[in-house]
């Protein structure tokens, strides 16, 4: 980490002037201020990290310089020091959000003890505002052509972006993204799109689970007028629509064999035949498909097609699970914050520093879909300007307990089966269907794990 900015603000030389002696030594960098103007204008003129704040100043008290500062630099951290002190400011300190109080004579390694205990929130803090003020060309464009951006700092990530960025330059090859639910694979899709050729046209977005088999033609390749009961007109199939576009192909490890042929004729001859009609349509798109199972494996079982497997896994793109890359949490949270309190109105800037150590505990099998329903859940119960536990019930668990190296640990399968069932159904509000996609198993599934455990909601 680099070093921290520290001001410290104190009407008194010979104080600021020993506190600023000693810290210099664990190479901070200090700013000095003897009124609250000197230091509001230090703040406004400088990147501050940390403030350590006198109670009794000249032009007002620090404790109202406590609340200007949190309410203008919320990203600021606030130790107070004080030589007439009483548990009355104490108190209100604390609830205004200061992180420490220190009554004055005090050890200045007791200081800096409270320093070192929030150099990793005030690093989360700041990776959050150099994110926001330095996004990649690639997030901006997609911000600005789609409203979407790839959030991140990890290695993770940025290779991620450098595959998209590789692969949209060319224009027909094929994209297989693999990754858990809820990692954000149609976002990947949709951003090589827009920074693709194909951007000017149509971009299509198909859940290959739910098409069924008297449906499949019609809607991939449309039909004729009479061609079925209910065809009142000639109607334009996906690849049709989305000519010149791009094709997106999502959860394509659960389209039955019989579609998958049928998909495959298409993607080698690149010609449609409307249902009804005898005239091969030439197309032109793109395809990317989109699965978190193994399809490769499943290939290899006979459960997947292999030519189409190799049809469609020309250029391959893996997004790693949330919990592989828990350095661009901070940076997610922050942006679902600003996403959710702009769309509802809200004045909310930041996490508590609970809140930011329980999100970077927690497993996140839902990965970045589970961490904005939580933030959105958050925004909506918080009438504060900083998000608190409170505002997350049911949703993160405290820090977990280490457990002893030497302990056997027998791991009860089924228990662990209804435990995130239970979490599920929290995080839907007990809407079985949500439940059942946060889970990645059928609604049918869900309600038979529901009766079986004895936890089905009314």
């Amino acid at each position: 980490m680099s070093n921290l900015s520290i001001l410290i603000l104190d009407d008194e030389k010979r104080v600021r002037d020993e506190i600023s002696e000693y810290l210099r030594k664990n190479e901070f960098n200090i700013f000095l201020a003897s009124c609250p103007s000197e230091a509001f204008a230090i703040m406004d003129q400088s990147t501050i990290d940390l403030a350590i704040v006198d109670i009794k100043l000249p032009e007002m008290d620090g404790l109202e310089v406590l609340k200007i500062t949190k309410q203008k630099y919320p990203e600021i951290e606030v130790i107070m020091i004080s030589g007439h002190g009483d548990m009355g400011s104490v108190i209100e300190a604390m609830r205004l959000g200061a992180i420490d109080y220190f009554p004055k004579p005090f050890r200045l390694i007791d200081i800096n003890t409270s320093i070192q205990r929030s150099r990793r929130f005030i690093e989360l803090n700041r990776q959050v505002s150099i994110y926001n003020n330095s996004i990649s060309v690639l997030s901006k464009k997609l911000y600005q052509d789609n409203g979407s951006q790839m959030i991140g700092v990890s290695m993770a990530i940025k290779q991620v972006v450098e595959l998209m960025e590789r692969v949209s330059l060319t224009d027909n090859t094929s994209v297989l993204i693999t990754g858990e639910s809820g990692t954000g694979k149609e976002l990947v899709a949709l951003g090589i799109h827009h920074l693709s050729k194909r951007n000017k046209f149509l971009f299509h977005s198909v859940n290959c689970s739910a098409i069924t088999d008297s449906l499949f033609e019609s809607e991939f390749f449309g039909h004729r007028k009479g061609s079925f009961t209910g065809a009142i007109d000639d109607r334009q199939g996906w690849f049709e629509t989305t000519n010149k576009g791009t094709l997106f192909l999502d959860e394509i490890g659960d389209m039955p064999m019989s579609q998958q042929a049928k998909l495959l004729r298409v993607l080698e001859e690149r010609k449609v035949s409307r249902v009804g009609g005898n005239q091969s349509i030439q197309v032109d798109v793109r395809v990317i498909a989109a699965s978190n199972q193994q399809l490769e494996k499943m290939a290899d079982e006979k459960k997947f097609r292999s030519d189409l497997y190799h049809r469609l896994s020309t250029f391959i793109i893996h997004i790693p699970p949330l919990r592989e890359r828990k350095e661009d949490i901070p940076l997610l949270t922050a942006h679902f914050i600003k996403v959710y309190a702009q769309s509802m109105g809200k004045k909310i800037e930041a996490v508590s520093r609970e809140v930011s150590e329980m999100l970077q505990h927690y497993h996140f099998p839902g990965n970045i879909r589970e961490l904005r329903n939580m933030i959105e859940r958050a925004v909506i119960l918080c009438d504060t300007r900083v998000l608190e536990p409170s505002h997350f019930p049911g949703f993160i668990p405290k820090k977990p307990q280490l457990i002893k190296t030497q302990a056997v640990v027998n791991l009860d399968l089924e228990q662990m089966e209804r435990d995130m069932i239970e979490r599920a159904m929290a995080m839907a509000e007990n809407n079985k269907s949500k439940a059942a996609s946060l889970l990645n198993i059928s609604w049918q599934s869900l309600d038979r794990r529901l009766k079986k455990f004895g936890t089905e909601q009314d």
